[in-house]
């Protein structure tokens, strides 16, 4: 059997906002992170090893990539060319400039000759010579709506109309490479693309109506024995029937918090002509932990905050707190206690929210329809608002002066300016 290493969107050199300068290397420890989940699939690669090395696409954030980030994409994949395994790299939507117009990062690859290394920016079929045996696969690159917009038959078409046209041209052109394969010949196609039935990951941030979607239907063909997908971050197999597996591996390491729970990998694929075994790879991928903590009702917000971190496993992750709290609070947060109860993460933010006063629930006495009469009401009121304890006496009494027409009464009841004030002040909110 064929053995082969599917990877997808390793976007190296993403998320540096979420890591910090190794002053041993002048790196951002994220770039560092994910040469790191580069570097280990390579090493599967070389030591199983395998025949061959598809790449699904998005090999960087954008198609102009600095000149470091390009070298240590390179590095890596020079490993596959020492070790003489053929590999398939497929253009992405983010490897591509301006939308399509003026060629892709990848095709550098394809200028030098790089030996083995075939680069898939066209719906082409290729038939690759491995170690052990012939496999053809079918390059199917990000297609995007901008080649169809400008043209006058797609004038006063909503997006979706855009969608079905693309479909339409896409199946006569996928059909005829289809068509030419060797039926005796194990067949992959290579696609990135976003399926209709695919759970979304981070792309939807990165890609938001930049391509378009392409229907289950296409991809689920018998001549096809197994179908290699890039672009969804989130590994899944849109065919559990396997018939033929169609296969997300997911991104290699975590661009952000929106990839926080999901595992991070490649999938190693065993092949013949008409039967296929693959398993996902887990690969160490940095964790990303988001802490919530609501301490708007609490006295002593500072110590509920460091138990919350206390009980958390932060070494060496990526950490966000996000605690609500009320704006009489804030002067009761020590910042610099928080870093410190933080320090032992790779890095950290720490966000503090505000809970608006009118967003609280009303109570349900206090509903619409309610007939509760109003000296029962503002008694209701005053229960649920702990910080007018000291003055709820004072103000029950203003109010049942008030109710009976003896303001000037009411008055006299409390020398205290200050306190004065405030009762009145909570009068007009109630």
């Amino acid at each position: 059997m064929i053995k082969i290493l599917h990877l997808s969107d390793i976007h190296i050199g993403s998320g540096f906002s979420h890591g910090k300068i190794n002053p041993a290397t002048g790196v951002n420890t994220r770039l560092e992170d994910f040469i790191n989940t580069l570097s280990k699939s390579i090493d599967r690669a070389i030591n199983e090893p395998v025949d061959l090395v598809l790449f699904g696409g998005d090999a960087f954030p954008d198609a102009t990539p600095a000149p470091y980030i390009q070298e240590a994409f390179a590095t890596q994949f020079r490993r596959l060319v020492d070790a003489d395994i053929p590999t398939v790299l497929l253009v992405g939507n983010h490897d591509q400039h301006s939308q399509g117009n003026g060629g892709a990062s990848l095709c550098i690859y394809r200028t030098l000759g790089v030996p083995g290394f075939i680069v898939g920016d066209s719906i082409e079929t290729h038939r690759i010579q491995t170690r052990n045996g012939l496999v053809q696969v079918i390059t199917l690159p990000w297609l995007t709506r901008s080649t169809l917009l400008t043209r006058k038959e797609t004038e006063g078409l909503a997006l979706a109309e855009v969608n079905e046209l693309l479909t339409q041209r896409l199946h006569p052109v996928l059909e005829g490479e289809i068509r030419r394969l060797d039926p005796e010949v194990p067949t992959i196609l290579l696609a990135h693309l976003m399926a209709d039935r695919a759970n979304l990951g981070a792309e939807r941030f990165l890609a938001v109506g930049k391509g378009f979607t392409i229907p289950i239907s296409i991809l689920t063909r018998s001549e096809f024995d197994y179908v290699a997908l890039g672009h969804v971050h989130r590994h899944q197999n849109l065919n559990p029937s396997n018939n033929p597996p169609i296969i997300y591996p997911g991104s290699i390491e975590r661009v952000d918090f929106s990839e926080e729970k999901e595992a991070k990998g490649y999938v190693f694929v065993q092949l013949d002509k008409g039967k296929v075994e693959w398993e996902f790879c887990p690969l160490p991928a940095r964790t990303f932990l988001t802490i919530e903590v609501n301490v708007s009702e609490e006295e002593d917000p500072q110590t509920k905050l460091l138990k919350t971190i206390a009980k958390k496993d932060i070494k060496n992750a990526v950490v966000r707190i996000i605690y609500k709290l009320n704006s009489e609070q804030l002067d009761l947060i020590d910042n610099s206690a928080i870093h410190q109860a933080l320090s032992e993460a790779h890095s950290h933010t720490i966000r503090p929210e505000f809970v608006s006063q009118l967003a609280r629930p009303r109570l349900p006495e206090l509903g619409v329809g309610s007939s509760i009469n109003p000296i029962d009401a503002l008694q209701a009121y005053l229960e649920n608002k702990k910080e007018l304890k000291d003055i709820a006496a004072e103000m029950m009494e203003a109010a049942q002066c008030l109710l009976e027409g003896y303001t000037d009464k009411w008055l006299d009841v409390e020398e205290d300016e200050e306190v004065e004030g405030e009762v009145k002040n909570q009068l007009r909110l109630v």
